[in-house]
């Protein structure tokens, strides 16, 4: 285990995992030194922790996971990425992102950049070459997870001994606090490097918050002085989600829909006393529910070759009281992931399949329009291309044209949110070369 003694006031804040890991010494730290390989003779041993510990890479991965941060409570997790950056002598700001659902909510978007002074024995090339404040290449997690936190675990895959299979479960494993450790590793491993041709000030880092919610920390980081004064120098940006270990050519859009429906109350046996609210809603929800599998010109979502068919989700539902009373009030909300049109002509197909259902408008309708199809780029050797069908951060950081934009990442999405959650440390250590491949790669752009 590593870290430094620099961060002892907020250790208070987090829970034991995180404070030993917070406890080594900080001449390791210093050291910058790349994953050390575990001899073969230890793998075989039953001590799965001790393939953990000594590590920095899984160990740092087990200081996020061991922290917490669901969305709108990231700010321990927040405090634990900062203090492992400083101690690394990283020059630190933070961005403060509130929470319009929770107003005494605390929480910190991280920038980062190596500070050129201490890195520039490790720097190619002259100190002038780049200001420090204008990065050719950043790098973007998300800290927040989704809910339930679901504790640290480490367990042998079936029918294997070695150290690869080792595998690592927990809520935030994969979904993203593996992509969080494996970026500032491979960071500090191409800063460590005499062989790597660039400047200190070439790379930065950018870890939000609120990803999995509403992207309020990447649109309020977006939309900042801070991110002006650097986005006219930056040829790439390398965002970290669960894709497998391939780089993503795309992922689908997204748009949503809540829906209200107002009815009367009224004792379940005189029904005609009352309205009901779920039955006002219900020929609604299943119109919509219906979109994705009818084709574009019946009325349908949009479809494509490259991501297949548009998908429905009727997420949230919520009517009534009791079996007993004829519900007042109804609501439900539906996601809809996108594989072609724009977000007006989406909202039209929506709005049009609900006056079908509801030709009086007496629901109340609200679309969240989000955005089409998300193309990224693929253009790096060595590596397979996939195309996914969730959402990210991407859109929600405006960059300039020609800039690249890569989605890679270490784990599947067909386990991330759910019980099961997990990757192995081979997953883990083949996420930092191949970082360091990507960050290299952008650097020649």
């Amino acid at each position: 285990m590593y870290i430094f003694s620099s961060f002892l006031p907020s250790l208070l804040l987090l829970n034991s995992a995180a404070s030993a890991y917070l406890a080594g010494t900080k001449e390791f730290i210093r050291s910058q030194q790349a994953i050390a390989e575990i001899p073969a003779s230890r793998s075989s041993r039953n001590d799965l922790s001790s393939v953990i510990s000594e590590s920095p890479l899984l160990s740092l991965h087990r200081a996020l996971v061991e922290v917490p941060s669901i969305s709108g409570d990231e700010l321990a997790v927040g405090k634990l990425v900062v203090s492992t950056l400083k101690a690394h002598d990283f020059i630190i700001t933070t961005q403060e992102v509130p929470d319009p659902d929770n107003s005494t909510a605390k929480r910190w978007n991280i920038y980062a950049t190596p500070d050129p002074k201490k890195y520039s024995k490790r720097s190619i090339g002259s100190e002038s070459r780049v200001k420090p404040s204008s990065p050719k290449v950043l790098l973007s997690s998300h800290i927040d997870t989704v809910p339930p936190f679901i504790p640290y675990k480490l367990s042998r895959t079936k029918n294997s001994s070695s150290r690869d299979d080792v595998l690592i479960s927990g809520r935030g494993t994969v979904d993203d606090k593996a992509c969080v450790a494996a970026q500032i590793i491979a960071t500090l491993n191409l800063l460590s490097s005499s062989s790597t041709d660039f400047h200190a000030s070439d790379i930065a880092l950018l870890f939000v918050v609120s990803e999995e919610t509403n992207g309020y920390g990447m649109k309020h980081f977006s939309n900042s002085t801070l991110y002006d004064s650097i986005k006219d120098s930056l040829s790439a940006i390398i965002f970290g989600e669960p894709t497998e270990g391939k780089l993503a050519s795309g992922h689908k859009g997204i748009s949503m829909a809540h829906l209200v429906a107002r009815g009367k109350a009224a004792h379940s046996g005189y029904p005609w006393l009352g309205r009901s609210a779920n039955s006002m809603i219900i020929p609604a929800l299943m119109v919509l529910d219906k979109l994705g599998d009818l084709l574009p010109e019946e009325g349908g979502l949009p479809r494509s070759k490259k991501y297949g068919n548009s998908t429905v989700n009727v997420g949230y539902i919520s009517g009534g009281v009791a079996a007993n009373v004829v519900p007042a009030h109804a609501e439900a909300k539906v996601a809809f992931r996108l594989a072609g049109g724009t977000p007006e002509s989406v909202k039209k197909t929506i709005l049009n399949a609900i006056k079908g259902a509801d030709p009086k408008g007496e629901l109340e309708v609200d679309i969240f329009q989000g955005y089409g199809p998300v193309p990224l780029d693929t253009d790096v050797d060595g590596f397979e291309s996939i195309v996914v069908n969730y959402g990210t951060d991407v859109p929600n950081l405006e960059a300039k044209d020609g800039v690249k934009r890569y989605l890679y990442g270490p784990g599947s999405i067909l386990v991330a949110h759910g019980d099961d959650e997990g990757l192995t440390v081979g997953d883990m250590e083949a996420a930092v070369k191949d970082y360091e491949k990507l960050v290299k790669h952008a650097l020649t752009l």
